[in-house]
């Protein structure tokens, strides 16, 4: 029996306004909140909430014979807290279902699954554990199976996320990694047998993702029964579909006027129809055997025709940024300030890298998709901007060298002194602003008694 896994990825960054060089050291803070705010909102309702109710609607027609299974990344449950908390009720309705599974990721959805020192493996194992107790909390589930920060894999991390604790892990069906293979399998890590990999069938994916709403597509109009036709019609003995979405496919990507909703509302009672399954990540990896070991030496993702790291680590810039940002990670582990940790998390994610990408190509269209900047040399000045201020106010905080210490107690010195200008000038304000009225009594006063005397003068002499 042929198996659906439906997955989608839910993630929004927090988008840095326009810092300019001039502000490194004086502004400490880096969010551009209206856009924040108005693309979350934005997308809240063109996407999660008109999908969360259909979703909700769909899993309860269909009484557990439909599932479904997201993965949302640590800093869109914060924006979501911030900005639509609506939102992430709707995701806790369809997780009181019971057939809905959440995956864990890094908290951050960064990158730092790529960094190979042990305080750099700390760091990633730190933000998955954390990702992991915000699902369990938010939504009562302990996650089985991981999915990294744009699906990016290797044999050495399913190896290392296997001994995290998790059976199973998320990857891309990439061509050069498949060869004459299947996605359509469950496969084993090259390393550690038992943890179990899923691969991404990313024609059957994109056709959704990407070329759903495309009208000089050859397949054009996609119907559900058609696209039900196709993975019927597949192997017999393929067994696992995987189709790994990001959620923002459905209403934003794709918009509503394409019929994508149309099309997500009829898959489920199609593929039932024609005999097909659905099945959670977990349940695969429990119900389902490996029929070989995958081998991925180098890290593979799920963005681009090549279907590597280039998107975020292809040029200079990038991989500059990169280097920079985790330098820093040495003084990050002995902080305690709340702030400087929260912009921390920030700093990581890795669409500030995409940013950067200089790869106008083939994918230049999906690169420049809510892209906050004109070119990557843009957005490469602005983060390093960003970085900067950040690193001065991470070495006052964490000071190492004299010099450092120094610098620390001379900034507290300053801060202090300014705290004390600006009440001394609020005070001079009042001071200020209260003179003109007692000016004005006084002269009422004046009058009062000179008017009185004149009176008294005209009596006196009548």
């Amino acid at each position: 029996m042929k198996n659906i896994c439906f997955y989608f990825q839910v993630h929004q960054p927090f988008r840095f306004r326009r810092y300019r060089f001039f502000d490194i050291g004086n502004d400490h803070y880096y969010y551009d909140d209206y856009t924040n705010e108005s693309v979350l909102n934005k997308v809240a309702q063109k996407c999660y909430l008109p999908a969360n109710n259909l979703l909700l609607k769909l899993l309860k027609k269909h009484k557990g014979k439909f599932k479904v299974t997201f993965s949302i990344s640590g800093v869109a449950i914060d924006q979501f807290k911030l900005y639509a908390p609506e939102v992430l009720e709707s995701f806790q309705e369809l997780a009181k279902t019971g057939q809905v599974e959440f995956l864990s990721e890094t908290y951050s959805h960064s990158l730092a699954s790529l960094l190979k020192d042990d305080m750099g493996r700390d760091e990633f194992k730190a933000q998955v554990k954390r990702h992991a107790e915000t699902i369990e909390e938010l939504f009562g589930q302990k996650p089985q199976v991981f999915r990294n920060t744009e699906l990016i894999y290797s044999d050495e991390m399913g190896a290392m996320v296997y001994d995290m604790g998790y059976k199973g892990m998320l990857a891309e069906g990439a061509k050069h990694v498949l060869g004459w293979k299947s996605p359509n399998y469950l496969y084993a890590n090259a390393i550690n047998p038992r943890m179990k990999v899923l691969l991404k069938n990313f024609t059957l994916s994109d056709d959704i993702a990407f070329r759903f709403g495309n009208k000089d597509w050859n397949e054009y109009p996609l119907t559900a029964a058609k696209y039900v036709s196709w993975i019927k019609d597949l192997n017999p003995k393929e067994e696992l579909i995987n189709l790994f979405l990001d959620y923002e496919t459905f209403g934003e990507h794709q918009w509503e006027d394409t019929g994508i909703f149309d099309f997500l509302e009829d898959i489920p009672e199609e593929a039932l129809a024609a005999g097909l399954g659905f099945i959670t990540p977990s349940e695969a990896v429990k119900k389902l055997q490996p029929v070989s070991a995958i081998h991925v030496p180098y890290p593979t993702s799920w963005a681009d025709e090549e279907r590597d790291l280039t998107a975020w680590l292809g040029n200079e810039m990038q991989n500059e940024a990169f280097n920079k940002l985790y330098s820093l990670l040495p003084k990050i582990k002995k902080c305690t300030v709340d702030d400087l940790l929260k912009d921390w998390d920030y700093l990581q994610v890795s669409d500030h890298f995409y940013y950067m990408s200089t790869k106008f190509f083939s994918d230049g269209e999906v690169h420049a998709y809510f892209n906050p900047y004109e070119t990557p040399y843009e957005a490469f000045m602005n983060y390093m901007n960003v970085l900067s201020d950040f690193a001065l106010r991470l070495n006052a905080a964490v000071p190492e060298s004299t010099v450092e210490q120094e610098l620390a107690t001379l900034s507290a010195v300053l801060n202090e002194k300014e705290k004390k200008l600006e009440k001394l000038e609020a005070e001079l304000k009042r001071l200020r602003g209260s003179k003109p009225k007692k000016a004005a009594t006084s002269a009422t006063k004046s009058k009062t008694t000179t008017k009185t005397a004149a009176k008294k003068t005209a009596a006196k002499k009548k």
